[in-house]
């Protein structure tokens, strides 16, 4: 069998896994690299998404742009494992990854990127279905972009109306406490602090914005390697932030793109809210601290001050929110 690259091995050792156990996992590691120039690797990190997950790989496997798919899954129940296994051997394009337990999204995304044999990446979260020509849209508005670049996909809610999150201005401590707790709806002139920008006019075109999101996105492999990938310091949400942030200090370009279009059916995860909201307000106080290095004593006061409260809010918002039932349960083998 191929052996692994060492980067691959190092991170799953931090799982505590054997060279050979991690050989087990990725069996298809000897697939031979596509020659399309625009072909896609697509990779989607899985963890108790719920049965709106199959609906998500069945748009996957019905586009043609997506030349190899990589589904590591970070632990599901066992109907689901095998209903993942099922699919692995019907298409020989899927390359399944089990078996390592939950690394984190941002680990289970740069072992993904580190599989992947075509030029370009997409990352899709499991909950979220593709459009008509989503993946083609990306890649060409990246291509015409000198790197790295990273473009981001228009998200939409199952009533098609434009998802929050999508296009988003600079994220600080002060732009976060706006956007948590709604406060430009009491202080009208804090408007401008407002990160979100779905209420703004639809570009025509991809157009530049500080920060997309990482729920659907393109990025050259060459530039994800650039960049070092995700920061695997976050576990779960801001790793994308960070990635923007990244690329836009080294001069790339982060692009929203208006007609690359997915529904995000969102907030899917049979996860304890408590639970993900602790690692969004973790993820953010880390990437805080990380732009605050070497910027002097009051940057570094001001995050200090302002992060315990935003870690605050977010798991009081968690705690008015209920766990959603375990409908993987119900899935047909």
């Amino acid at each position: 069998m191929t052996a692994l690259p060492p980067s691959i091995i190092e991170m799953l050792k931090e799982r505590k896994l054997a060279t050979s156990e991690a050989q087990y996992f990725v069996q298809h590691l000897q697939m031979a690299p596509c020659d399309d120039q625009d072909g896609v690797t697509l990779i989607m990190v899985v963890f108790h998404t719920g049965k709106v997950l199959f609906d998500s790989i069945g748009r996957v496997l019905n586009d043609p742009k997506v030349k190899q798919f990589i589904i590591i899954d970070n632990g599901s129940p066992e109907k689901v494992e095998q209903r993942l296994r099922d699919l692995k051997d019907e298409y020989d394009h899927i390359l399944l990854v089990q078996g390592q337990g939950n690394i984190g999204f941002a680990k289970a995304a740069n072992l993904g990127a580190h599989l992947a044999t075509q030029p370009w990446l997409v990352f899709l979260n499991p909950d979220a279905l593709l459009q008509p020509d989503c993946t083609r849209e990306l890649v060409k508005a990246a291509a015409d972009q000198p790197g790295p670049c990273l473009v981001g996909a228009r998200l939409l809610n199952p009533d098609m109306s434009e998802q929050r999150g999508a296009r988003r201005g600079e994220v600080t401590p002060f732009t976060t406490l706006v956007s948590l707790l709604q406060l430009s709806k009491y202080v009208p002139t804090w408007g401008k602090y407002e990160i979100h920008y779905e209420d703004q006019p639809l570009p025509e075109a991809p157009a530049p914005v500080p920060t997309i999101s990482g729920a659907c996105f393109a990025v050259s492999r060459h530039d994800f390697s650039r960049l070092k990938g995700f920061d695997n310091n976050f576990f779960l949400h801001v790793e994308d932030i960070d990635l923007c942030w990244r690329a836009r200090e080294m001069g790339g370009t982060v692009l929203f793109h208006p007609h690359a279009e997915v529904v995000h059916e969102g907030h899917t995860s049979r996860v304890e809210p408590v639970f993900v909201e602790r690692n969004k307000g973790n993820g953010l106080i880390y990437y805080f601290n990380k732009r605050a290095k070497g910027k002097g004593f009051w940057r570094m006061a001001y995050v200090s001050l302002l992060g315990p409260l935003i870690l605050a809010v977010s798991v009081t918002r968690a705690l008015f929110r209920d766990r959603l039932r375990d409908d993987e349960d119900e899935m047909p083998l």
